[in-house]
């Protein structure tokens, strides 16, 4: 397996990441993992390796201004679902620029927030997109942003402020904005292409009614519930999640 660093723009941002491919091989259909809210790449490694081992080509990546400690732009007050949407749809079109990779084989996978982004995307292109895998998304934040709570953010949701405070970091005020009036089932249902969720049922932050919303807003979806998994999985789940991930590739 080769490992290489990567990096493309979006609207004179720089997009940082890895990428991993098999030593050999041409027409390698493209895989693009999204971290989830303020993690970076090094969450989604695993998952990035595991697809160039089954023969893609792979990607993780950094979001800029959605890591706590990331290698892309740090700008955090300017980031959305939507500004991370656009860093997707960039590294995307890198992927889909190299000779090695095939432009019409593509898997979109995100984690949490990133399985949100991955899916908003996934809505948009339609069939471009061969399948979607979804681990514990954040469906949960328009609803969130609506009451004026999201993580450990509270803010009054008819009135909110240009900044918003999540621990010792800020964010702006455009973060619960962009989606304050956004409902995810209009968000996601497009996407009419095989989908993959994995959820935990100790979920703390993304409660079981998204899942469950989610597999009737798709047409082609399958919903795995891990036993005693919370959000962001462990090695154990992990283990479940992957034993999932490799059934549905072969499957789709």
């Amino acid at each position: 397996m080769k490992q290489e660093k990567f990096s493309c723009t979006r609207d004179g941002m720089t997009i940082r990441g890895l990428y991993f491919r098999p030593d050999e091989g041409t027409n390698l259909p493209i895989a693009i993992i999204s971290h989830g809210f303020m993690a970076n790449y090094g969450t989604t490694k695993g998952y990035a390796k595991w697809f160039a081992s089954h023969g893609y080509a792979s990607f993780c990546f950094d979001f800029n201004g959605g890591c706590a400690m990331g290698h892309s732009g740090k700008d955090r007050t300017k980031m959305t679902l939507y500004t991370e949407v656009e860093d997707l749809r960039s590294v995307l079109a890198y992927a889909r620029g190299l000779e090695e990779t095939s432009p019409e084989d593509v898997t979109l996978m995100g984690c949490s927030q990133g399985g949100f982004v991955s899916a908003i995307l996934a809505a948009e292109l339609k069939s471009e997109i061969r399948r979607l895998i979804l681990f514990y998304p954040a469906l949960c934040i328009p609803d969130d942003a609506r009451a004026g709570k999201m993580m450990i953010m509270k803010f009054d949701p008819s009135n909110i402020p240009d900044v918003l405070h999540f621990g010792p970091l800020k964010l702006g005020g455009c973060y619960p904005k962009a989606v304050i009036d956004k409902h995810y089932e209009d968000m996601i249902s497009p996407y009419e292409g095989p989908v993959l969720i994995c959820w935990g049922t100790r979920d703390g932050i993304v409660a079981e009614k998204y899942m469950d919303g989610a597999l009737a807003a798709y047409k082609n979806a399958t919903l795995y519930k891990i036993p005693g998994a919370r959000h962001g999985f462990n090695k154990k789940a992990d283990k479940a999640a992957y034993g999932c991930l490799e059934t549905f590739v072969q499957q789709t």
